[in-house]
């Protein structure tokens, strides 16, 4: 049996869902000395459990876990369950809910966050710049970096968006920055086509999903950020950085996501982009560390063991 508590992250494959859930267990772990798995459920609802022993915590994010989590409370009746976003009414089946601030969620084992967990860790920044050291090293510096995800049930990417988008990356060539770009599976099909054919630019790399994700390596190597409005996820790993990050509107009503905007922008870690680059710094958010140790203190007082 390997030493410290074995920390579970349970979730489906959607890469969103599965960082939040596998950043806070792999940073519980940190915190507490423990082991972080990966518990993954399949698309048929089966969950391939990891070769381990059983979980002292268990970290959940996405609606079928919270199926998952009735059935493992039976299970696994020691463990302490956490859950990652608003359980939407089954607050009572976890002992601790990281909550995104603008969920605004009042019961009392909830832990107020801003944006989301995430896998940034410095160390994995290091190891990522040096995985895709011959793409950074063909586009020189100022590095600019775009994050591009799509249309949801609050914003939509419209065309009028869609060409401000290609327009501010070509703009953004123009100042002298290289660029790396970055879809998501939700940037419509064109979008992506066009930013693709930006890379025939020396000093341009867009990722549109084939082969390794040099994503983090992107991220702790930019000068400055654009990152569209529509994913807590990017903003929140923009953020991370400590590095200008400005927004890129989409069409809609944001709705409660507006007050995360206000929030990273109280924070002086994300601004408007008013026609004029600029640099400056701020404390980088790290909202996974911060739960993590509270987790930590509370599951595991003596370091150790939960009580």
């Amino acid at each position: 049996m390997k030493d410290g508590p074995e920390i579970w992250a349970v979730a489906d494959s959607r890469r969103g869902v599965e960082n939040q859930a596998v950043g806070l267990a792999e940073a519980l772990a940190r915190a507490c000395g423990g082991q972080a798995h990966r518990a993954l459920i399949r698309e048929d609802g089966y969950v391939t459990l990891p070769d381990a022993e059983n979980p002292a915590v268990w970290i959940g994010c996405g609606r079928p876990a919270i199926r998952v989590a009735r059935k493992h409370r039976k299970s696994y009746p020691h463990a302490r369950f956490v859950y990652v976003q608003d359980p939407r009414g089954q607050y009572d089946l976890f002992d601790a809910i990281a909550a995104p601030e603008h969920d605004g969620l009042n019961v009392s084992n909830a832990i107020a966050m801003t944006g989301s967990p995430n896998r940034l860790t410095q160390e994995r920044i290091d190891a990522e710049t040096k995985k895709f050291s011959d793409i950074l090293t063909a586009l020189p510096g100022p590095r600019a970096v775009m994050l591009i995800g799509g249309p949801n049930k609050r914003l939509k990417m419209t065309a009028i968006v869609q060409a401000a988008i290609l327009q501010r990356a070509k703009w953004l060539l123009a100042q002298g920055y290289s660029l790396m770009v970055t879809t998501s599976r939700r940037t419509p099909a064109g979008l992506s086509r066009d930013l693709a054919t930006l890379a025939e630019n020396g000093r341009c790399h867009v990722y549109t999903g084939e082969g390794e994700n040099p994503y983090f390596a992107f991220l702790g190597n930019a000068d400055l950020i654009f990152v569209t409005e529509d994913s807590t996820n990017m903003l929140a790993e923009a953020a991370f950085t400590g590095r200008p990050v400005y927004s890129l509107p989409l069409r809609g009503n944001p709705g409660k996501f507006r007050q995360l905007h206000a929030g990273l922008e109280a924070r002086d870690a994300l601004r408007p982009f008013l026609g004029r680059l600029d640099d400056w710094t701020y404390a980088p958010l790290d909202e996974t560390r911060r739960i993590a140790t509270l987790l930590a203190s509370r599951f595991f007082p003596d370091g150790r063991n939960a009580s």
